[in-house]
C-alpha cells in the first residue's frame, strides 16, 4: 500500500515556495499534505496530491526538477502513544525511518495521517499491518 509522493526541488529564495504552490493550484491539483526540507541554497517540497500523474506531467512540462518517491501512510488515533507504537513496531523489525510528516484527516474526526519514508516499505507495511496498525492507500487519503 505504498503512496506516491512528489518531491520538487526549489531555490531557497523568497517567493519560490509561493511560485511552485501557485503553479500547482493553476493546474487544478489538490494537495493533501506538504512538507519542506531546506538547506541554505535549496529546498525540497514534498507533496501528496490528488492526481499525481497530472502533477508530474505538469511539473515536467514546466521544467521543475522533481522526483517521485514511494512512501506509505499510517492512520493514527488522536491519543497519546499512537506514534510511539508505530515507531516501536518499525524498530522491532529493523526499519530505518528516513523522514516522516503528519497531516489531519478531513474524512475522519479524531484521526491523523503520518507519511513515512523508510528503507524497506514492504517490510514496514507488513509489520505494521501485522501489529494491527492501519496503513492507508492513496485513494483513502482522498
Amino acid at each position: 500500500m505504498s503512496i506516491r509522493q512528489v518531491s520538487i526541488f526549489i531555490e531557497n529564495q523568497p517567493g519560490k515556495l509561493a511560485e511552485v504552490t501557485d503553479f500547482i493550484a493553476k493546474q487544478q491539483i489538490s494537495l493533501r499534505a506538504l512538507s519542506i526540507a531546506d538547506t541554505q541554497e535549496f529546498g525540497i517540497v514534498r507533496i501528496i496530491c490528488e492526481d499525481i500523474d497530472k502533477a508530474v506531467a505538469a511539473l515536467k512540462a514546466a521544467e521543475y526538477v522533481h522526483t517521485v518517491t514511494e512512501v506509505f501512510a499510517v492512520e493514527l488515533a488522536d491519543e497519546a502513544g499512537s506514534l510511539a507504537k508505530v515507531l516501536a513496531t518499525l524498530a522491532t523489525v529493523g526499519i530505518q525511518v528516513e523522514y516522516t510528516y503528519a497531516f489531519l484527516s478531513t474524512k475522519k474526526e479524531g484521526s491523523a495521517y503520518m507519511i513515512f519514508r523508510v528503507d524497506r516499505n514492504d517490510d514496514a507495511i507488513q509489520a505494521l499491518n501485522g501489529a494491527g496498525i492501519h496503513t492507508v492507500t492513496q485513494q483513502e487519503i482522498f
